[in-house]
């Protein structure tokens, strides 16, 4: 039987498989919404298309949108946030994504993943398009055979561990006409490496800076989020993320390096600032840069803590200055948020801090049964 080069190369570009298996995790998408049909390489998408694991692509998580066929263009949307999910292997992806302008226009802020901000208020002129480019994460617990990173309880089922490259439309009247998604392993990828006050943080209206980063890099930039809610330099070694992530930095890429909060505490994990914590920060230190990535000490933030003078009280210990002492003597880039933050939560105020912290009154949220008060984690407004 004679095949077509146009055929070949068709099969070759969009990554064609030989088995519905394997279909459901091509490395290459292209998806056109509000058309029950799409040019070749192309996959139609309507309101009707949900996701499934054997397609490997759809609506996700409860979605519901409408969708429109019409002389100008075609896209789907809604009125509240919606998600799209594709199957994709693990490794970076450049994603390009076509938003739309339904009547009255839109503003979109997109997310990815476990709320990762990649987009904030895209407008959207009526009957117009907007067309943006990101590059993703997409990462799953397997190291090696019989070898994977020990996931906590909470972890179980989180988009950020998932076979699924997931993105969150927001804002008003989102929609999207087109998605694109295709590999890039030449991308830089910034890995992080802290405690919850980076972990990209799976519901409101809890935030970190971890999670916000990628919007504030170009699209030839991914942030690889490896932080974890509880974690130590102990416990983030012990339970293989260290492993995992040095399974796959190479050279050219980076490491940002963010932990006090918990190492702090008693217990097995705890470490001593001045000796064991700076031994422990070395060793992160030496692994990056034996795989060529750059390593950068991050200081945590302070926790909310004033004096009756209104100054912010040191809640950290000798960590913060460990880490300091630590980046000069391995002569390590340092970014110190712990004296930022001081001098930014001084210029706010014990009443001015409150709208940047997670304090809210019992009801603000959707099943929030209690008043929450808390002075060590932000809200998206205060990691902006």
């Amino acid at each position: 039987m004679a095949i077509s080069i146009r055929a070949v190369l068709l099969c070759v570009l969009f990554s064609c498989w030989g088995s519905q298996a394997r279909a459901a995790e091509r490395v290459f998408w292209r998806f056109e919404f509000g058309r029950t049909t799409a040019p070749p390489g192309s996959i139609g998408i309507s309101s009707a298309s949900v996701y499934r694991q054997d397609a490997g692509y759809g609506f996700d998580l409860g979605t519901t949108v409408r969708c429109r066929q019409g002389r100008r263009q075609d896209y789907c949307g809604s009125t509240v946030p919606f998600f799209f999910s594709a199957n994709v292997p693990e490794g970076n992806y450049r994603v390009k994504v076509t938003l739309a302008g339904p009547a009255g226009g839109s503003v979109v802020t997109l997310r990815a993943e476990s709320r990762r901000l990649v987009l904030e208020k895209v407008q959207v002129a009526a009957g117009k398009t907007a067309t943006r480019e990101f590059t993703l994460n997409i990462r799953r617990p397997r190291i090696r055979a019989n070898e994977q990173v020990h996931l906590k309880p909470r972890e179980s089922g989180k988009l950020d561990w998932d076979d699924k490259l997931t993105l969150e439309f927001n804002g008003l009247r989102p929609a999207v006409a087109r998605i694109e998604i295709r590999p890039d392993p030449g991308a830089i990828t910034v890995y992080l490496a802290g405690d919850s006050t980076v972990v990209d943080q799976d519901s409101e209206p809890w935030c970190t800076w971890g999670q916000m980063l990628p919007r504030f890099f170009k699209p030839d930039v991914a942030v690889a989020n490896y932080a974890e809610s509880g974690e130590t330099l102990v416990a983030f070694e012990k339970e293989l993320r260290l492993a995992k992530l040095l399974s796959t930095i190479k050279a050219g890429d980076y490491l940002f390096i963010q932990f006090a909060h918990n190492d702090q505490k008693s217990g097995p994990n705890h470490l001593d600032a001045f000796t064991t914590y700076e031994q422990k920060l070395k060793l992160f230190i030496d692994e990056a840069r034996q795989r060529g990535a750059t390593p950068v000490l991050v200081t945590s933030m302070n926790r909310r803590t004033f004096d009756s003078d209104g100054k912010i009280t040191n809640s950290l210990g000798d960590y913060p200055e460990a880490m300091r002492q630590t980046a000069r003597q391995e002569n390590v880039a340092l970014i110190d948020l712990n004296a930022m933050s001081k001098v930014f939560y001084e210029a706010l105020g014990p009443q001015g801090t409150l709208k940047v912290f997670v304090h809210y009154p019992t009801g603000t949220f959707p099943g929030q049964t209690r008043a929450l008060n808390d002075n060590t984690h932000f809200n998206s407004y205060g990691r902006v």
